[in-house]
């Protein structure tokens, strides 16, 4: 007889939905394998925002999942924007280039607010996110639509709040067990995993497991094999311990590789940030105000539009394009028309200040002549017009070669501030393909027995960019259904 009924790989928000939901659904005896140490547990989720996107018909519907948010934010409906299906699937298809896989899509989407009902219901706090997408304006906070709610704490109390509803399920936790190889038995049913733990290696027998150990974003060699030059270098905003383990254990007994593989959720960040996530700043090195100021490269140019589009549809790939600017570090300038709008976490980092902007200019490490032009020919292109930062303003540059689409304002009030970003890699987005059962297939397209996979694991659903939020609510999704289904086989 197995020893367990579910294995859970992995210990983020994914795989403890997964573990959760397994045991929801009548498994009677569900282990946790933690490659980490108790102090470093939690996979990328410890290193969040704990922003979770969802489709929501009215505003309403948010009084179950955030009951009191009016207390502490008065008005508070009053600011959100309602964000149906459709909506939901508009921006994930835009971000995406129309690549988005259309049944993952559908499931994540089209169970997104039941889930987080769910999320709810297993004891997780949630509140607004303030400081991730909430904007004053007068007496109003007006949200970027989708992003509304967060876990209170951030990634630091979800990560919390799951291992504590884990415990209240009875969940055994396995911590520095890392999962080196799946077991199959004659007719390809996987009956469990070897793992390395404190004392030797072992062999782990269940019914199912579910694969929810992440991406291959903390493998030097991997970013280099499937992201190239310059991934190698690329400091890492989460956890160490996501090397691709559960990419390679699938990959191994024939699951069917899936989604882009070439490419990864990456984040402009502090560019003093440490080689791995700090588990006291957590995401706090995040630098994503950038659609209200401008933009160079060491070489004093700009080459991203800051005003594309709001940052949550921007962010998750600028981090890759500032990465491949060179010496893979850039430059974020503000004046102090908008420093009241920039986020909280710039509060952790040391910009450069100056009350002109040749003297701003001359104390950065750039191209410093040609920076000086950049700026000045920005300026004398901006269009007058009225700024509004919670809307697609269309003040823009369109004289310029390379425009600012929204929020363009000439630099003209000092002091002026400049804060240095490079590129951190957050989650690649190749994975393995998956079912609507969240069962994984092999190359034969037909699911292996005994094994699912959620969270990062799940290729298909990402492709170049990435609506922020919409990760958590994916582990979340398919981590339940991985859960329940497991439970099941």
């Amino acid at each position: 007889m197995p020893e367990y009924d579910v294995i859970v790989v992995g210990a983020g928000n994914a795989a403890l939905a997964a573990a959760v939901s397994a045991r929801e659904q009548g498994a009677g005896r569900v282990v946790v394998l933690e490659k980490a140490p108790p102090e470093l547990r939690g996979g990328n989720t410890h290193y969040s925002g704990g922003l979770f996107r969802f489709a929501f018909d009215q505003a309403e519907d948010l009084r179950p999942l955030v009951p009191n948010a009016e207390r502490s934010i008065p008005g508070f409906m009053t600011g959100v924007q309602p964000y149906p299906k459709a909506l939901f699937h508009a921006d994930l298809m835009r971000v995406t280039e129309g690549r988005t896989d259309p049944e993952l899509a559908e499931i994540l989407i089209g169970r997104s607010y039941d889930t987080i009902r769910w999320v709810v219901d297993q004891g997780v706090v949630m509140e607004p996110a303030v400081s991730l997408s909430g904007i004053k304006v007068g007496k109003t906070i007006k949200w970027s639509p989708g992003a509304v709610i967060r876990a209170r704490h951030e990634g630091v109390g979800l990560s919390r709040m799951w291992f504590e509803a884990k415990q209240r399920r009875g969940i055994e936790v396995r911590y520095a067990t890392s999962a080196l190889r799946l077991t199959q038995d004659g007719r390809g049913h996987v009956t469990g995993v070897v793992v390395r733990q404190p004392g030797g290696v072992a062999e782990l027998t269940a019914k199912a497991v579910v694969l929810g150990c992440g991406g291959f974003e903390a493998n030097t060699a991997w970013r280099a094999r499937y992201l190239g030059r310059p991934w190698d270098h690329a400091k890492v905003r989460g956890t160490r311990y996501n090397t691709g383990d559960g990419l390679r254990m699938a990959l191994d007994v024939g699951a069917l590789p899936y989604g882009q593989w070439t490419g990864c959720h990456s984040t402009p960040i502090d560019a003093d940030a440490p080689p791995y996530g700090d588990r006291k700043l957590t995401d706090k090195t995040n630098r994503l105000s950038y659609p209200f100021g401008v933009l160079v490269n060491t070489r004093g140019r700009r080459f991203f539009d800051e005003g594309e589009d709001f940052q949550l549809y921007t962010y998750a790939k600028l981090g890759g394009i500032i990465l491949n600017q060179p010496g893979g570090v850039a430059w974020q300038i503000f004046d102090q028309k908008v420093t009241q709008y920039l986020e909280g976490r710039y509060k952790t980092g040391k910009p450069v200040t100056a009350d002109t902007l040749k003297d701003l200019v001359e104390a950065l490490a750039l191209d410093q002549r040609t920076c000086l032009e950049t700026l000045e020919k920005y300026n004398d292109a901006v269009e007058a017009g009225h700024f509004d930062p919670t809307i697609h303003d269309g003040l823009t540059t369109p004289s310029l070669e390379l425009p600012k689409s929204n929020w363009a304002q000439a630099l003209d009030t000092p002091p002026f501030v400049a804060y240095p970003v490079t590129g951190g890699i957050t989650f690649t987005f190749g994975g393995v393909k998956i079912n609507d059962r969240a069962q994984v297939l092999d190359t034969s397209w037909q699911p292996i027995p005994g094994l699912y996979a959620c969270g990062e694991m799940v290729g298909g659903l990402f492709h170049v960019n990435y609506p922020g939020g919409t990760g958590l609510m994916s582990g979340a999704v398919f981590g339940r259904l991985a859960g329940a289904n497991a439970a099941g086989a």
